[in-house]
């Protein structure tokens, strides 16, 4: 054995003992190994985040409706977590348990939608199996929390060990490996046993020697529930769904249900039998529409039934536009049409509104066929897969790409009238004319419409019956009716307000204590809004796909390590300029709209895009950094400032009301609240 080998084992002991002591039991010891095992926590911490969100939200359908909830519940964990690094216990010994059961539990408890066969409903009423939201919510939310404060405090008590700069870079590096590797794992539609495995191996090197036994006991039963899930018959993941295909009559190839996140998604079907014995949705376009069917295209075509009926309609060409490209796959090797296979389609797994945006053909029908994901980009974002799909502005991207005797169709199932109203009227406003509207008892709806009105052949008049709204790409909330806030969204953000402050108030004393800090508080509230609203301006100018997705959340942890090596390495403005420049940055962002950058070229609209997202971000955290660097009790600090995200995750849902471009005011203010909580004497020392 080396001598390296012995300085990193020793360092590892001695950290071993810290977990149960908390002492500083690491003075005299050489940094790198600190470094090495902070890296591997913060790795372990942000993987094991994404994990929970991207398999609850797959397993627990009552997350669909709540976008950042086992966010909030991370960040609360971690917040709690670096205080209690500080103190003489540990929950890091319980960390694996948890996870076990949180896993199990929802194995064996699953959250779905029960439809089979050709009964399937999207929007309507929700037939829920498993327990109800009040009892599953709060106890995904409660053992979230304590499961990431395990790796949140292996981290915070190396951040005790080294410079508080050091320990934020290493913290960030971490943190980017870790999202760098699930993004490879959604690349490759990895099962998710293989993200329970990589979880397990740091959780395993971080572990106490004595005990790797039962660390090892609860990896076998963990991996033996995933392992379960995984080798269950039909079961898939793509980027965005646990996917799970059933035969729906033993024997007969032609009829395949799939359902997407316990949601039954689409009866992929015989297209004579959808025409004719399914759905009336189907046949419905090519009875009210222009018969010329020369160039179609079709956004959410999964898997193809909607594609084949369009060709037994006598369409030429079809451009089949999807998000997910297993979904896609299943109809390319399933669908006894074989669509997909026919030398007249192109098959494109792209966000539909943004190959309407690049797209240089023009077509003759633009169909979207059920395009509702009831799934959302992220946990860190209200933006569901289809947001951007039902505004106004995406209705006009739409007309641009209509020949000038072209037609738009879209159908679905809708569980209220007031929804077919929006729909209709949207399409009223961008076409100039009244769409035929056809409804059924059974909530299914189709919004039919052309481009000269003496091309429609519609049944009834249409007549509204509500006086709704349209959406737009700023507010794109197309299930949001307005009026007043939604009172379970409003009980469930207070009940999180109240347990973040509990958990500070049990684990960090009292709050007059943490005065030093409260500028960090409102910087990290900033911080999170300022994130939620480059992920809706990057899903609207690049596509809502989880590629997209990943590459801003990289994006903000390079920009924000780029940040802190500037503070590291560079002498920086003082800290009342940095604030005036946030300031600044934040004022361009807020008047120079998304949608003016929508008509550039890719990379034009990439590069200014990339500007006025991070430009903020960059300058905001050199202020961070600066005071980062001058806290005297960097886990205190830090645990301060990740529970003030969880305080703008909550803010997030007023975009609701105030549309996704003045939460930058928002964002405004608290940086403004910030500032003015700087301790008197840091501002001139920063």
């Amino acid at each position: 054995m080396g001598t390296g080998d012995h300085v990193t084992n020793d360092t590892a002991q001695a950290l071993d003992a810290s977990e149960a002591t908390g002492n500083n039991v690491l003075e005299g010891y050489a940094a790198k190994p600190v470094v090495r095992r902070l890296v591997l926590s913060a790795f372990l911490m942000l993987f094991l985040e994404l994990a929970l969100i991207r398999w609850l939200g797959s397993n627990v359908v009552h997350l669909s409706y709540f976008s950042n909830f086992v966010l909030l519940g991370s960040f609360l964990g971690i917040g709690a977590g670096f205080l209690i690094s500080r103190k003489s216990w540990s929950v890091w010994p319980i960390t694996l348990p948890l996870l076990c059961i949180l896993v199990i539990l929802v194995i064996v408890f699953p959250v779905s939608i029960e439809r089979s066969g050709s009964d399937l409903i999207y929007f309507t009423s929700l037939e829920i199996k498993g327990p109800p939201a009040w009892l599953a919510l709060p106890i995904v939310f409660l053992l979230v929390a304590v499961i990431l404060a395990g790796p949140a405090e292996m981290v915070g008590r190396c951040f005790a060990h080294l410079p508080p700069l050091i320990s934020y870079r290493s913290d960030l590096l971490g943190s980017l490996a870790g999202i760098l590797a699930f993004t490879a794992l959604s690349f490759l539609q990895a099962p998710s046993i293989v993200w329970g495995i990589i979880v397990l191996i740091p959780i395993v090197i971080l572990s106490a020697k004595n005990r790797r036994l039962v660390s090892a006991l609860w990896s076998i039963a963990l991996l033996i529930g995933l392992g379960m899930e995984t080798l269950q018959p039909g079961v898939a993941w793509s980027p965005y769904y646990k996917v799970q295909t059933q035969k729906v009559v033993e024997g007969d190839k032609g009829f395949l249900l799939i359902r997407a996140n316990g949601v039954p998604h689409q009866l992929m079907a015989p297209a004579e039998w959808k025409l004719k014995q399914g759905e009336r949705i189907y046949e419905t376009p090519y009875l009210r529409l222009p018969k010329k069917l020369d160039d179609v295209l079709i956004v959410g075509a999964g898997s193809g039934s909607d594609v084949a009926i369009a060709l037994s309609e006598g369409a030429k060409h079809v451009d089949a536009v999807d998000i997910d490209p297993l979904i896609m796959e299943i109809g390319a090797k399933n669908n006894i049409n074989r669509p997909y296979q026919n030398p007249g389609v192109t098959r494109h797994v792209n966000d539909g509104r943004a190959f309407l945006e690049n797209t240089d053909r023009k077509y003759d029908l633009v169909l979207f066929a059920l395009p509702d994901s009831l799934t959302l980009v992220s946990g860190a974002s209200q933006i569901r897969l289809e947001s951007f799909l039902f505004t106004q502005e995406a209705m006009q991207s739409v007309k641009d790409v209509l020949k000038p005797n072209g037609a738009f169709a879209m159908y679905n199932y809708y569980r209220e009238p007031w929804l077919i109203d929006r729909l209709g009227g949207t399409a009223q406003a961008v076409f100039g004319h009244k769409p035929c509207v056809d409804t059924w008892a059974d909530a299914q709806a189709v919004v039919s419409v052309a481009m000269n009105e003496a091309d429609q052949t519609c049944g009834e008049e249409w007549q509204p019956t509500t006086s709704i709204s349209t959406v737009s790409d700023d507010a794109p909330f197309l299930y949001f009716r307005g009026g007043t806030f939604p009172p379970l969204y409003a009980i469930t953000i207070a009940a999180i307000l109240l347990a973040s402050l509990a958990t500070i108030r049990v684990l960090g004393g009292p709050l007059g204590t943490m005065r030093p800090y409260a500028d960090l508080f409102f910087m990290g509230a900033a911080f999170l809004l300022l994130e939620t609203k480059n992920i809706a301006t990057f899903a609207l100018l690049f596509g809502t796909t989880w590629f997209v997705n990943a590459l801003v959340f990289a994006g903000v942890l390079v920009v924000v390590l780029a940040a802190v090596e500037t503070e590291r390495r560079v002498k920086t403005p003082p800290l009342k300029v940095v604030f005036v420049a946030i300031a600044a940055s934040l004022a361009a962002a807020w008047i120079i709209k998304p949608e003016w950058l929508l008509p550039l070229g890719f990379w034009p609209r990439l590069i200014a895009a990339t500007l006025l997202a991070f430009v903020p971000i960059y300058l905001a955290n050199i202020a961070f950094a600066k005071r980062f660097r001058e806290s005297g009790d960097s886990q205190s600090a830090f645990a301060i400032n990740l529970l003030g995200t969880i305080v703008g995750g909550c803010l997030e849902y007023a975009a609701l009301f105030t549309g996704y471009n003045n939460l930058l005011i928002v964002t405004g203010l608290l940086y403004l609240a910030a500032f003015l909580l700087v301790p008197k004497g840091r501002m001139a020392a920063a």
